[in-house]
């Protein structure tokens, strides 16, 4: 036993986490001799390059191989690259979206056999604890003196914060004595992107600018960022200009990748949102102001694959009407002092009866005050039956223009019948009214 107390275990967990190698790097001090031996000006003389070679020779001395290592004997040396990878020799830094991967060795470090050896892994975070590799119904017969198991554990990180994998052995010693180990591997999984979205709202069109910014240490090819609209919006992809500092695209097998550089670099996606321009009237408009979310997979430089998805993307609170109106219907050519029909809808979007409804228009220019040049040809008010939960009809009004010229249709309202509450003012609508 140990002075500690601590049991003496015949078994030990060894993990080394299975990831991309990086390169190895070698930056040292290489030099062209032609530097050192001759001046700027060699070639001003009338030397030619045979004289060079005459002088470097003189210089070089009888040792060659030590003499030329460190010549820039191709313009790659210059990059260090040795043509060597090299393992992880840590956990190093492990990002939310990633999959994690290790490779776990149980090894018998004495000359004696274990029986019945059960094995546990789980990954433990402040939420959640999963269980990734449990052979306790099945143990290992024995694990031979010096001998040792190896298995390959996998899980997705969804989690930031701390991480803890914990494996635990279960097995008989060579004295029948059954005996429990447990170990600790702890690492930390950080925030590899950071997104920021502005929403716009343009008369029909909702536009959501996405920016991604990279905070590792290493640039992030990104695969795709989709958005996944939620109903009833459909979206359009709208490829904008990227800033070249920070967002390169690439060309060859990566075209469609896009390089965001490391500790801080950026990406800016933007996105057109519409709603459908009409809808069945069995189905209710909640008003909600949810657009969706964002979908984000990425590469590392050596290809290791990452995925994020964001939570859902909020717009501009949509104030829901009980009461609507909309043209429908509207005349190629308007003719001065001709009457026409506009076609109107008037929709509820609530889930009680409402009505009767009236609808009018007034004479006057509000804008610029005196007689609207377009007015009601016949009654001024038309009657709306009730209308039904989340029900809609359509009516015909009978207008004549008094002036040529772009004019305008405005000032057609709907109220309450009974006790005159206003629902809604259907917008302005610009026509054209040719002479006769």
């Amino acid at each position: 036993m140990s002075g500690s107390g601590a049991a003496v275990h015949s078994l030990a967990f060894r993990v080394m986490r299975l990831c991309r190698p990086s390169f190895q790097v070698d930056l040292p001090l290489r030099v062209d001799p032609v530097d050192f031996i001759v001046g700027e000006d060699f070639f001003d003389g009338g030397q030619s390059a045979a004289d060079l070679s005459v002088v470097l020779s003189q210089e070089r001395g009888g040792d060659e191989g030590f003499w030329r290592r460190f010549e820039l004997e191709d313009p790659c040396d210059a990059v260090g690259l040795s043509g060597l990878l090299v393992l992880p020799q840590t956990f190093g830094s492990i990002y939310l979206g990633e999959t994690f991967c290790s490779y776990i060795s149980v090894g018998n470090h004495t000359n004696f056999d274990v029986r019945d050896v059960a094995i546990k892994a789980e990954i433990q975070t402040d939420r959640q604890r999963v269980v990734l590799v449990d052979n306790s119904k099945a143990p290992i017969d024995s694990i031979s003196g010096g001998g040792r198991y190896d298995f390959i554990i996998e899980h997705d990180i969804k989690e930031l914060g701390p991480h803890t994998l914990v494996c635990m052995a279960a097995y008989t010693d060579p004295e029948g004595e059954r005996k429990y180990l447990p170990q600790y591997f702890k690492f930390v999984a950080s925030n590899p992107l950071s997104v920021r979205t502005k929403v716009r709202t343009v008369k029909n069109s909702t536009f959501l600018e996405a920016c991604i910014e990279n905070h590792t240490k290493l640039p992030l090819f990104m695969d795709e960022v989709r958005f996944e609209p939620a109903p009833p919006w459909t979206v359009t992809d709208i490829e904008a200009e990227h800033d070249m500092t920070s967002c390169d695209s690439l060309s060859g097998l990566l075209k469609q990748s896009k390089l965001i550089r490391a500790n801080g670099g950026i990406c800016n996606y933007l996105y057109q949102l519409r709603q459908p321009t009409s809808e069945s009237a069995s189905v209710r408009v909640e008003g909600s102001n949810t657009l969706g979310k964002l979908e984000i997979t990425w590469r590392t430089t050596l290809g290791e694959p990452g995925r994020l998805q964001t939570q859902q993307i909020l717009g501009s609170p949509i104030p829901q009407k009980e009461v609507s109106l909309r043209v429908v219907d509207l005349p190629s050519r308007i003719i001065l002092e001709r009457p026409f029909l506009l076609r109107v809808t008037v929709s509820n979007h609530t889930d009680r009866r409402i009505g009767p409804l009236q609808v009018s228009m007034s004479q006057d220019d509000s804008q610029h005050g005196g007689k609207s040049a377009i007015v009601v040809n016949g009654l001024w008010a038309l009657i709306v039956p009730p209308l039904e939960p989340l029900a809609s009809t359509d009516f015909n009004l009978s207008l004549v223009a008094t002036s040529i010229g772009v004019q305008k249709i405005a000032g057609i309202c709907v109220v309450d019948s009974r006790d005159g509450k206003p629902y809604d003012v259907l917008p302005a609508t610009e026509v054209f009214v040719e002479p006769e």
